[in-house]
């Protein structure tokens, strides 16, 4: 069995006098998808803002194809290749596609001046990667339905060499043909080697994308399976109680 991609070993947060992650250790193999499922205040999003950079980690360790890692900013996140796809998206709406993929990290020609037509064709290889249908590149992000937007985002996590996803809830307030749309962009990242974690409330996400889900309740992990291994109501209650599947073994690695 080939080593994790990501090694997460015994992470804590403490915020004040509250331990939002308490000796959290989780992996994540080469095109993996792994659901990270809790209710709000259950760690998730600490433990997977620690791996973006945004907290740093109090105490544990890290390890990064097989490598010790430190993350101390989201910029040592995405030099490690790993890249957040948040909820917000993170997009300027008045911008166009191309502006927004390329957002603060603009080509530029070698007398400085931006390189637009580099962008655009970089932009267009990349959208229609994930897309092949994709047109509106140049009108304004907040023109675009959901699922359009999702693509902007991810092709701009794809176009920087991501090889690590976090999506945190990609198909929240979406309708069908939109959550079909982002289903099948998480089945063709995986598809090419993309490693994901998968933050999400939605029973629907979690057995149709993930390979391994892992609950957490009170900064703790409860269990770690594989998800064919498991039922809805299984899931449901290891959210809601707290408690293992004890019918099963847990699976740490697939």
């Amino acid at each position: 069995m080939s080593a994790p991609l990501i090694d997460i070993r015994g992470a804590c947060k403490t915020f004040g006098g509250v331990r939002a992650v308490d000796d959290v250790s989780l992996q994540l193999h080469a095109g993996e998808v792994v659901a990270v499922l809790g209710h709000n205040g259950a760690g998730k999003s600490t433990l997977m803002k620690m791996l973006a950079g945004a907290h740093p980690m109090d105490a544990g360790e890290l390890v990064i194809d097989g490598q010790p890692a430190r993350i101390a900013s989201p910029a040592d996140s995405q030099t490690l290749g790993i890249e957040t796809i948040y909820q917000t998206l993170a997009l300027a709406d008045n911008l166009d596609a191309i502006a927004n993929l390329f957002l603060g990290r603009e080509l530029v020609t070698r007398f400085g001046l931006l390189d637009d037509d580099r962008m655009e064709q970089a932009a267009r290889q990349t959208l229609h990667r994930l897309n092949p249908n994709f047109a509106n590149i140049r009108v304004p992000v907040r023109a675009l339905s959901g699922g359009q937007r999702q693509i902007v985002a991810i092709s701009r996590a794809l176009y920087f060499k991501a090889r690590v996803l976090i999506m945190d809830e990609p198909c929240a307030a979406l309708g069908p043909e939109e959550t079909r749309m982002v289903h099948d962009l998480v089945r063709r990242l995986k598809a090419d080697g993309v490693s994901i974690f998968l933050i999400t409330h939605d029973m629907p996400d979690v057995f149709g994308l993930s390979d391994r889900l892992s609950v957490m309740k009170n900064g703790k992990v409860v269990g770690t399976y594989r998800t064919a291994d498991l039922t809805e109501d299984e899931v449901l209650a290891m959210i809601i109680g707290g408690r293992p599947v004890t019918r099963i073994e847990q699976r740490l690695a697939p």
